[in-house]
């Protein structure tokens, strides 16, 4: 009766557990939280530190041909000289969506 009392308890422990894990895990990340992680080092504040003459200000995107969210994942994908490649493996569609849709209404 103990034995089967305790691997009860046990079950539901792990139980908790991994649905706790799926949990945090569906929810995700924000777009603001993925662009602090992921390109708030060399964009903070929308600026550019590599190349200050591309910052992420809207009139600016656009000059250089960045429109949409899929232009802001194709730039993450196959960035100019001195940005980091985000390939999905790094940064998934998900996450890159995110990203992309948060530089567009935050930087305008």
């Amino acid at each position: 009766m103990v034995k089967c009392l305790t691997t009860t308890i046990c079950l539901l422990a792990v139980t908790g557990l991994v649905s706790t894990g799926f949990a945090a895990e569906a929810k995700g990340s924000t777009g603001e939280e993925l662009f602090k992680k992921h390109c708030a080092a060399c964009h903070p504040n929308g600026s550019n530190t590599v190349n200050p003459k591309k910052p992420l200000s809207r009139m600016e995107r656009e000059a250089n041909g960045v429109k949409t969210a899929k232009d802001v994942i194709r730039k993450m994908r196959n960035p100019g000289q001195g940005m980091t490649k985000f390939d999905k493996k790094t940064v998934p569609e998900k996450d890159a969506k995110a990203i992309a849709d948060y530089v567009l209404e935050t930087f305008k």
